[in-house]
């Protein structure tokens, strides 16, 4: 049986929906110096992570791609990337973990190039005039988080916003940190997944997926089972109960019109769907999640995650 990949908020903890935690800020040895700088593999489904070492280095597992790190340097972790750590004692850094979703929807206003930018897993070396700029727009994250002043997600989201810019700007002028070549594994991955992203409210069976990728069903169930712990299917529907679950609490459209945008047939179907994969009701979801978003983010789901 394949080994289940862990799915953490952040490493260590259990993982929380994305609306709940909307940006999180510590430094590299916060998480990192209690599990002897070694972060085993793991993923974060609805979370982008944007590291920069200052000191130190080590080594990342991205995906199938294992690359050197030496400060200073930037890494970008998207949602559901695989990806370890094994720094060196002497590594700093700050670290930023954001909903992904919320800052690709911005990005997508403002510039849409930027998605791509969140999307794609990298290690990009940084010249000291680099770390310059960037450094200020990650001090400025980390006051947002620690003061939790009124506007501070809106805030947060905006100078995250202005630093995926200076990244896009960095990739352009400097070549990625040499690793292994991407993997034939890895490339259909990432091929899946962009087609699930894409078309997920078509509620295509996996043989239309597995086609498209030139396998078989049964050999791109294997593939995700390797790649990512879980099946071919599990990965379609957890993208489909994670905009579920965005549409039910981000917006105020009934359910009726949530399961109809999600390509359900009727509302009863999507119901019976969501209580399959989340042990509730739309609604019960709905409410508890308004609920503890109410209690800025200490309530309880009653939703699995």
């Amino acid at each position: 049986m394949a080994r289940a990949i862990p799915n953490y908020a952040l490493y260590g903890d259990q993982a929380r929906p994305a609306w709940l935690s909307t940006f999180d800020f510590e430094w590299i040895p916060q998480r990192s110096k209690p599990y002897n700088w070694d972060i085993q593999p793991h993923t974060h489904d609805a979370f982008v992570q944007v590291l920069m070492l200052t000191s130190g280095g080590g080594t990342v597992h991205l995906d199938h791609a294992r690359i050197e790190m030496a400060s200073p340097c930037l890494i970008v972790v998207p949602a559901q990337t695989v990806h370890g750590f094994r720094f060196t004692p002497d590594t700093n850094g700050p670290v930023i973990t954001a909903a992904q979703r919320p800052l690709e929807s911005l990005a997508a206003l403002v510039m849409p190039e930027l998605v791509q930018t969140v999307r794609t897993p990298r290690v990009t070396p940084l010249a000291p005039e680099g770390l310059e700029q960037l450094m200020p727009l990650f001090l400025a994250v980390e006051r947002e988080h620690r003061q939790g002043d009124t506007g501070h997600v809106a805030a947060a989201l905006a100078l995250l916003t202005a630093l995926a810019v200076q990244i896009a700007r960095l990739q352009r002028e400097v070549p990625a940190a040499p690793g292994h070549p991407l993997t034939r594994k890895a490339e259909q991955i990432e091929a899946f997944r962009r087609a699930v992203d894409e078309r997920f409210r078509e509620h295509l069976p996996v043989t239309a997926y597995a086609a498209a990728l030139g396998v078989t069903a049964g050999q791109l169930t294997r593939l995700c089972q390797e790649v990512l712990g879980m099946s071919s299917l599990d990965v379609i529907n957890a993208r489909v109960v994670h905009e579920a679950q965005r549409e039910l609490v981000y917006t105020v459209s009934s359910i009726k019109q949530v399961a109809a945008r999600l390509g359900f047939v009727d509302e009863a179907y999507f119901g019976r769907f969501f209580r399959k994969h989340t042990g509730v009701t739309p609604t019960a979801f709905r409410d508890s999640a308004l609920r503890a978003l109410q209690d800025g983010g200490r309530g309880e789901f009653a939703a699995h995650d």
